[in-house]
């Protein structure tokens, strides 16, 4: 079978060139996984590339994770698919040795707990909260390749620590750690580029072993990354990179999307090719993105891939205060749960989304009157429950011993053995949530393949989570606009777009203004079919709705005022 069927024109034409620099500008929904392991496969086909040989970067382990199962589904193996420090890390443990004569340093597990005893020997007392702000001005220090004393030109405090004690406390944070013989995760990168400038025979050894890269989300790329990429590309030019400049969500963490906006200049003779067609979001959904990304840089039009799909047009309500828009959200998925408009719809086909952690606690009070369970991503791995450990344990446990039980039985039978029923508790609360997971390992064990065993269950559960394949949870998904990047439901609520909530009260300049409008096309295109955004008054002074709801305008929103007698008027 030839890697590229089944690819579209433009996911085509980027995948069938295998050499030289290429830049994919993919918008959202528009295939980029697909089309960079069709083009990885494809390479590996016609003997362009050798499979170890190639390194496919991305930013999550579980993106890293995707990558290598579907690299397999097409039978290509040995392809090193990781994230920058996941690699970077490797290369250190292995060279560490030659290079200082001595095993690599350890990892720093805790950052907030070290700069803790760091402030102590300054006889400085910041909470805990101040401590991990003091944590991500680090991450951000280094990431951009800033040594302290430039840092300390920029005059920032963080809290109640004021310039000169940052400065010191970030100084007094590198002393201990050194003492400790220990790096961060920033240094992980720092120590590799480090060594591959300073040692060329490390440079010349980790570039015959990679030949050809390929980096996902390279919007997301710091400096730093940047730089190191750059040392294991050497004089070498084999370099795809993929990305969408209006998905620019984390520049307080250093991403730059000039090095994606700016690879042409860079690459003058670069294959630059641009993936429009939309495969998630129906017509109406893609209107309203393209209308808030007009004229932004960078931009990319999305285009449906199915123009004739039924949706339902973007609704945007406005409510009195917050309990009323929680409520109001809730009421709005009871219906959709129990089908009032047409089909009822699944749980897991359904997404709130909200700026920040603090707006979820009325709405989870709201869901659980209504009785919905949800789940909150970002919280607690599934895989490192404790009841998914316990259930794992024990399903291994039980595969050992002989049953006349079917396969599936055997594993209803192990579950309820740890107080697994039947009928679902009431939502909300930890036993609710420690129902739903043990019902998820079900559901993959009634899904696996008619033969499985328990011992091979078991063996997919572990390789699951390794490559954190999370299964779905019959919950309705909750989660910050920054979690949901990457994910997509048929039906999404975006919630709170007033003014000091989305764009957040903070964004002041035009540059953070941009940034949050970033945020808010992220949470629009994870949309599949129906998208309805929300927004309450209720303040001393009276919230406004966001300026992003402005810039979108009426051709696209139909306005619902959800505070009207009757349960909604348009406006």
């Amino acid at each position: 079978m030839n890697p590229l069927d089944g690819l579209d024109e433009q996911q085509r034409a980027a995948a069938e060139v295998v050499r030289g620099p290429v830049a994919i500008l993919a918008g959202a929904g528009t295939g980029k996984t697909r089309t960079i392991t069709h083009r990885i496969a494809f390479g590996v086909a016609d003997g362009t590339y050798t499979p170890n040989r190639v390194m496919a970067l991305t930013f999550t382990s579980k993106a890293a994770g995707e990558l290598r199962g579907r690299l397999r589904a097409m039978d290509v193996v040995g392809v090193q698919a990781k994230t920058f420090h996941a690699a970077a890390l490797a290369q250190l443990n292995f060279f560490w040795p030659t290079v200082a004569g001595d095993t690599a340093p350890s990892i720093v597990d805790n950052k907030v707990r070290l700069l803790a005893h760091a402030a102590d020997s300054l006889r400085l007392r910041p909470d805990t909260g101040t401590l991990r702000d003091v944590a991500a001005q680090i991450e951000w220090r280094k990431v951009t390749m800033r040594p302290i004393d430039e840092y300390a030109m920029l005059g920032r405090s963080v809290g109640s620590i004021g310039a000169d004690a940052l400065v010191e406390l970030m100084s007094a944070y590198e002393r201990l750690k050194d003492e400790r013989r220990q790096l961060d995760f920033e240094d992980v990168l720092l120590a590799c580029a480090g060594m591959i400038e300073s040692e060329p025979r490390v440079a010349v050894a980790v570039r015959e072993q990679y030949r050809h890269f390929t980096v996902d989300e390279f919007q997301d790329v710091s400096p730093l990354q940047n730089r190191l990429l750059e040392l294991w590309l050497g004089e070498r030019r084999d370099i795809c990179v993929v990305g969408d400049a209006s998905q620019t969500i984390y520049s307080f963490a250093g991403a730059e999307a000039s090095f994606l906006l700016e690879f042409g200049t860079r690459y003058p003779d670069a294959t630059v090719v641009r993936l429009e067609r939309n495969y998630r979001s129906a017509e109406p959904v893609l209107r309203v993105a393209n209308a808030l990304m007009r004229d932004r840089p960078g931009a990319l039009r999305l285009q449906p891939a199915v123009s004739a799909r039924e949706a339902p047009a973007p609704v945007v309500r406005a409510y009195a205060d917050d309990a009323a828009e929680a409520d109001g959200i809730a009421s709005r998925i009871r219906g959709l749960l129990d089908g009032a408009n047409g089909a009822p719809v699944i749980p897991r086909d359904v997404a709130v989304l909200y700026r920040s952690h603090a707006q979820s606690q009325p709405l989870q009070h709201a869901l659980s009157r209504h009785g919905i369970a949800a789940s909150v991503l970002g919280g607690t791995r599934f895989f490192d429950m404790p009841e998914v450990r316990q259930a794992i344990m024990a399903i291994r446990a039980a595969a050992v011993a002989p049953t006349d039980m079917s396969f599936v039985a055997a594993v209803r039978d192990v579950l309820r053995g740890l107080g697994h029923t039947d009928e679902a508790p009431e939502a909300g609360g930890a036993l609710r949530t420690a129902w739903e997971a043990r019902q998820a390992l079900l559901r993959l064990a009634e899904e696996a393949p008619e033969h499985s065993s328990m011992r091979h269950f078991a063996d997919g559960l572990l390789a699951r989570a390794k490559d954190q394949h999370e299964p779905a949870m019959a919950t309705i998904t909750l989660a910050t606009l920054h979690a949901a990047k990457g994910l997509e439901w048929p039906h999404v609520f975006l919630m709170g777009a007033s003014e000091g909530l989305l764009p957040i009260s903070y964004a002041r300049t035009l540059e953070a203004v941009d940034e949050e409008r970033r945020l808010a096309y992220v949470g629009i295109t994870r949309a599949a079919t129906s998208l309805e955004i929300s927004w309450a008054g209720g303040s001393a002074r009276g919230r406004q709705p966001s300026r992003f709801l402005a810039e979108i305008g009426t051709d696209t929103l139909r306005a619902v005022d959800a505070n009207a007698t009757g349960g909604g008027r348009r406006r």
